[in-house]
């Protein structure tokens, strides 16, 4: 008997002594297989360029495939909503923008709580928005788009890549500031929406600086302005709409990595970790000066407080211009 006791005390003794290596051995084999990463708006869109290329050099950091599905629609929230309810093991995750914070904020009939379901992870980056026009339209300058504006109100059309996405809402914000109106024209993507414009069938869009500045590079369309309180530097030569007179204005366009609630604070360190790295190397930053993402570095904890801060901003402007977005 004393010796079945003896052996169950060794027994425990090396359980006890060999369980921190387990669970790091456990943690040092994520990932062993591919991870996915859904993105909540069309193929071509300012969120879907900088994802993708977040996608491929983490693919090669982590020694795993990292797959991107789109799923675009209800301004990223069914993207949103399919990765909150996925299992909290860090291989399905989000690359969404602050469209994802202006829906939380707006429609409190979401199949998911935007706070609670999901843990933002790491940011990526913040982007001004581009105030584009046809290169045929007659306002050369934000001053001339407000005196069209005035003049034919409700009338003008600018478009959005969805209800409730980030250039929805700079339009919006733009409308609330100048008190004036337009119709607002939806679009399942950045890059249908910028389509529009230079057919001529949209008046102004505040597209997504991947979409928007090539666009303005190429002399394809008109650029009035900036959304950032400071100039560009991928376009220098821009004002921003503050400059043009829009006192007050200012938004910028942030991406970033959220997780399901519940997701192992080793996975979300080795995920943050990792992309800061990744953010941090010149190719990366390369890349995305010729993409027209402006880089944000921000880890866990930053993120997290700009995500809630967010939220909070748009609640207000959302009430006081009265926008409904369920």
């Amino acid at each position: 008997m004393q010796v079945i006791k003896m052996s169950f005390i060794k027994q425990l003794t090396w359980a006890a002594f060999l369980a921190p290596f387990m669970i790091s051995s456990v943690f040092a084999a994520y990932p062993d297989k591919p991870i996915k990463m859904m993105i909540g708006y069309a193929p071509g869109s300012s969120t879907d360029i900088v994802g993708r290329i977040i996608a491929n050099d983490l693919s090669i950091a982590l020694k795993q495939p990292v797959v991107v599905e789109n799923r675009g629609g209800a301004a990223g929230s069914l993207a949103a909503d399919a990765v909150a309810k996925s299992s909290p093991d860090g291989y399905t995750v989000l690359f969404a923008q602050n469209g994802l914070a202006i829906n939380v904020a707006a429609n409190p009939k979401l199949p998911f709580n935007g706070q609670k379901d999901l843990i933002p992870v790491v940011g990526v980056a913040a982007t001004p928005h581009i105030l584009i026009v046809n290169n045929n339209s007659k306002a050369r300058n934000v001053s001339d788009l407000i005196a069209m504006l005035k003049a034919n109100p409700g009338k003008l059309s600018f478009a959005s890549s969805g209800i409730g996405n980030s250039d929805h809402m700079a339009g919006e914000l733009f409308l609330a500031t100048t008190g004036l109106q337009a119709i607002h024209i939806p679009y399942k993507g950045g890059s249908p929406a910028a389509t529009d414009v230079l057919g001529g069938q949209i008046d102004f869009y505040f597209a997504g600086m991947p979409v928007g500045l090539p666009l303005y590079k190429g002399d394809k369309v008109r650029a009035l302005a900036v959304t950032s309180k400071n100039r560009f530097s991928g376009a220098p030569e821009l004002v921003t709409m503050q400059e043009a007179g829009v006192k007050g204005y200012e938004m910028a366009l942030w991406q970033g990595m959220f997780v399901p609630a519940g997701t192992s604070k080793e996975i979300i360190a080795t995920l943050n970790n990792v992309i800061l790295k990744i953010l941090d190397t010149p190719e990366l930053k390369e890349r995305f000066i010729k993409a027209g993402v402006q880089i944000a570095p921000m880890n866990t904890q930053q993120f997290t407080e700009l995500y809630n801060s967010d939220i909070a901003r748009w609640k207000i402007v959302i009430d006081k211009a009265k926008i409904k977005l369920d």
